[in-house]
């Protein structure tokens, strides 16, 4: 869902690449887990520190950020982007947010020279990042559930069981169940 996400933005934008950054909260740092584009057979898995760059700014602000020129900016960390074999232009970029988190981060990367980034367009990343949030949460509340019940399958499949049995039982029997 999130390749498809970042291609669907980068088809809609004319944009030579699109990516989704994911925050790891253990190490704290960004992930790239889906690039199309410039980049894409090179970035999967690339990490870099969460209050780096652009990204890091989106993410840290839960704002959204248009930048035509990012040699410009002091948020721009040109060594980051010098690392990941591209250095962009242009950036849009939305935060991926749950009501709990800020989960990572949806960008669009240079756009045709012709076109400048407009609030249209911005109002379409955000329902684009809005949709890799929900993708997001999902997965990792799905990690979750799993790692729970791979680390205490027995009790949890005992307690499974029990209310399996508790709820096929007549509505007399089950109250005192």
């Amino acid at each position: 869902l999130l390749s498809a996400i970042v291609e669907v933005a980068r088809s809609i934008f004319g944009a030579k690449a699109s990516s989704i950054l994911l925050l790891d909260e253990e190490t704290d740092e960004l992930v790239f887990e889906a690039v199309v584009g410039e980049g894409e057979d090179t970035l999967l898995g690339t990490r870099f520190p969460a209050g780096t760059g652009i990204a890091g700014w989106v993410l840290a602000t839960r704002t959204p950020l248009v930048i035509e020129d990012v040699q410009n900016d002091p948020r721009f960390a040109r060594d980051v982007a010098e690392d990941t074999g591209y250095v962009p232009k242009g950036i849009m970029a939305a935060p991926l947010l749950t009501e709990e988190a800020g989960l990572g981060v949806l960008s669009v990367l240079d756009r045709p020279e012709q076109s400048l980034f407009s609030l249209q367009e911005m109002e379409l990343l955000g329902l684009f990042a809005n949709q890799a949030a929900i993708a997001v949460d999902l997965l990792q509340r799905a990690r979750k559930a799993e790692g729970l019940l791979g680390d205490r399958g027995g009790e949890l499949e005992v307690v499974a069981r029990l209310a399996s049995a508790v709820d096929a039982l007549e509505d007399s029997q089950r109250e005192a169940g």
